[in-house]
């Protein structure tokens, strides 16, 4: 059984082509600017047998043309790892596309052989700096750049995603140092930059939090074209969500 948080039918914004995006429950990080804190924890959710997802997915399937398919995002949709081997199967079976956001935190031979098994994978990458990355999402990011390191490794593709948060995000020398580090591998289709938005502010009130980023107010068009600019010196295809 998967825990599932929700569904999004016809998504356009994870991954190509319109999707069926599956939000898995539960989350290793512990980003400050998460837009569904009502996902990290492990408790919550529905569980939901793999053969019900796979009966979505072929439904929506007519919808997907060539290039949609399935996007498992979250949450983190690694913790499930196990649970997510069998139905990926499946819908490798029903020739059905799929995508997996992940925020690239965790490692074990399931995480392993699900990121074989998943045709597009969308590599979160929170920041560069170590100590930045530490306070932005509470967690290490050596285990992300591995995995992306293991991706071009394995010849496995992948999108780069990034959160321009202002004041903790967006430091031109560690976009520099990303770039530096991961500019040369062939395997990053494009880099997808997502602007900072405050629409999940509202959960945080409902579940009693204290929302830690009031006050940073949301990128202006001046600050997504500097950061594009400093992206497309080091990676060829760069898009601004």
């Amino acid at each position: 059984m998967i825990k599932v948080h929700s569904y999004e039918s016809m998504g356009t914004f994870d991954g190509p082509g319109l999707r069926l995006v599956v939000f898995l429950q539960g989350c290793n990080f512990r980003c400050l600017y998460c837009a569904n804190p009502d996902t990290i924890t492990t408790k919550g959710g529905t569980l939901t047998d793999p053969e019900e997802i796979v009966r979505m997915a072929v439904s929506q399937k007519p919808f997907f043309g060539k290039r949609g398919g399935i996007t498992f995002s979250g949450g983190e949709p690694t913790l499930q790892a196990e649970a997510l081997l069998p139905l990926f199967r499946r819908l490798k079976e029903e020739n059905i596309h799929i995508c997996l956001d992940s925020n690239g935190g965790l490692w074990n031979e399931q995480v392993e052989e699900l990121l074989k098994l998943t045709d597009l994978v969308l590599l979160d990458i929170k920041e560069f700096n170590p100590i930045h990355h530490q306070k932005l999402t509470g967690r290490s990011n050596e285990q992300t750049l591995r995995t992306a390191e293991w991706m071009e490794e394995n010849h496995l593709p992948f999108w780069l995603r990034y959160v321009l948060v202002p004041g903790y995000s967006d430091f031109e020398t560690d976009i520099r140092g990303l770039g530096e580090q991961l500019g040369k591998y062939r395997m990053i289709q494009k880099v997808e930059i997502l602007p900072y938005h405050t629409l999940g502010v509202h959960k945080y009130d409902a579940m009693g939090q204290d929302y830690l980023l009031k006050g940073v107010k949301e990128n202006t068009p001046e600050q997504l074209e500097q950061a594009a600019k400093l992206f497309k010196e080091y990676f060829k295809t760069v898009q601004v969500n």
